[in-house]
């Protein structure tokens, strides 16, 4: 007699959290998706999830071949030992016009050649996971959708009582979504995929149905690589606030943290503004080696330049990284906007604060920008990122690089002020002949700072701040003035 169990986990881990803790055992499901939308693997996942728990697993396969699944099953790295795989490849007879297939309980009346070998496969082998693969030949068999709900209704009623967890697989030939199905399975999860103008294809899965459970809603960003798919659940920050101490981190450069007031809190985003090569991102790491030197664990993910660069430019101002994922050390991440999706990267996030950093910066956010398939959805994940770091009281760094150089026209691609705790603006202005730089901080939500403008230089010696210029008026418009004195 089968174990009776509560949740049937799918394998995926992000898909199970999705659905908090799995499926629901013994009921009926629907995997909805395009032609290559990963229905197969993600059913194959499902079912090794089975095998390694002890549970006797089923493919019944209405289209691939058995060699077709091993194939597929072998370029992930899996082996189909322990799954029972069975093949109806429907005949050419079958599908013509003059053949109908009836599908009725099993005990009132024959079933069609394919229908009873679906049954037959399941009295022989009392599986409790089990797929069918897929309802577009079934669909084709029934020749009408009457003929075709009543097949899935017995199914449905066949299946009562078996202790079985059944997945059916649907590709949408059908003319427009197919409610009938949707009304008929205890659960629905659709698998959709759009392809941007550039990079490669988005995926994304989205639970639109799971009757008697409460689920994760939305969409979710997922992957198909060696090994499988792998599903990132939406970030939700309210789930992950947890306690951590009051206190400000400091730089390391006395003047630096004057201006801040003090430093920058835990707990808080600081976005820095200003046009390319003036210094952003080298004041963002600069927090970040600081808090390596006091044993902390910092993250750098770079959508921009390279690792090389930057280890490259830090070492030019007496800075060394020490790269690593523990205790002392910089993980940095080079991230490609054209070859990862958004909830990816939220992930990756995750993850390293997960490891254990305090400060993490988001270099640029332009880059950031540019891996959204929807730009209109930025502000809102953005948002929902920063609350999360914040809630794990990591101290975030944001660069944003403007167009321009210099002058009052200079404009961000993204307006993400509101968003941070704290925003320094950084500019070049032209004085005695000289290009020079500019520092100030705007806007401080946690407490108070200088509102002084200082010039900001770098040598081999580090980071550099003047005194407040307070001899010099219209220094933001880049060509300042001496002040009158008196």
């Amino acid at each position: 007699m089968h174990k009776n169990r509560q949740r049937a986990a799918i394998g995926i881990p992000g898909l199970d959290e999705i659905l908090h803790g799995g499926l629901i055992s013994e009921r009926l499901y629907l995997i909805d998706g395009n032609p290559g939308a990963g229905k197969t693997t993600l059913a194959l996942q499902f079912l090794l999830h089975g095998v390694r728990s002890g549970e006797k697993c089923l493919y019944v396969t209405l289209s691939e071949t058995r060699q077709e699944l091993e194939a597929g099953a072998k370029s992930h790295g899996w082996n189909l030992a322990g799954i029972e795989v069975v093949e109806l490849i429907a005949s050419e007879t079958e599908l013509e016009g003059e053949e109908q297939l009836t599908m009725l309980p099993p005990s009132e009346i024959d079933l069609g050649e394919t229908t009873r070998g679906i049954i037959d496969a399941v009295k022989r082998d009392e599986p409790m996971r089990m797929v069918l693969d897929s309802l577009s030949e079934l669909r084709l068999l029934a020749q009408s959708s009457l003929r075709y709900r009543r097949q899935i209704l017995a199914l449905k009623q066949f299946f009562v009582g078996r202790q079985c967890t059944v997945l059916l697989l649907d590709d949408r030939t059908a003319e427009g979504p197919d409610l009938q199905l949707h009304s008929i399975a205890h659960g629905v999860i659709a698998l959709n995929s759009s392809s941007p103008s550039y990079g490669q294809l988005r995926r994304e899965v989205e639970v639109l149905k799971f009757r008697g459970s409460d689920f994760m809603s939305g969409r979710h960003d997922f992957v198909i690589r060696q090994g499988g798919i792998t599903v990132f659940p939406r970030l939700v920050s309210a789930d992950h606030q947890v306690a951590y101490p009051r206190e400000s981190i400091a730089s390391g450069v006395a003047a630096l943290d004057a201006l801040f007031g003090g430093g920058v809190e835990r707990g808080t985003s600081t976005l820095l503004v200003g046009p390319p090569g003036c210094g952003k991102s080298t004041i963002a790491v600069q927090y970040a080696v600081a808090a390596t030197r006091r044993g902390d664990h910092a993250a750098a993910f770079l959508f921009d330049e390279t690792k090389a660069a930057m280890l490259t430019r830090s070492a030019g101002i007496g800075t060394l990284i020490n790269e690593g994922l523990g205790a002392g050390e910089i993980a940095i991440h080079k991230i490609d906007p054209a070859a990862i999706s958004p909830g990816e990267f939220v992930d990756l996030v995750r993850r390293s604060v997960l490891r254990g950093a305090r400060v993490v910066i988001i270099d640029s956010l332009n880059g950031y920008l540019n891996s959204m398939p929807q730009n209109h959805f930025l502000t809102a994940q953005l948002h929902e990122l920063l609350s999360y770091l914040n809630l794990r009281g990591v101290a975030t760094f944001l660069v944003v690089a403007q167009s321009g150089i210099m002058g009052a026209y200079m404009s961000s691609p993204v307006d993400a002020s509101y968003l941070a705790d704290s925003v320094v603006m950084l500019r070049y202005f032209e004085h005695a002949g000289e290009v020079k730089k500019a520092i100030s901080v705007l806007k401080k939500r946690t407490g108070g700072h200088e509102r002084s403008i200082r010039e900001l230089s770098f040598d081999r010696a580090g980071i550099h701040l003047s005194d407040p210029l307070m001899s010099l008026r219209g220094i933001l418009t880049g060509v300042p003035a001496e002040r009158e004195a008196g």
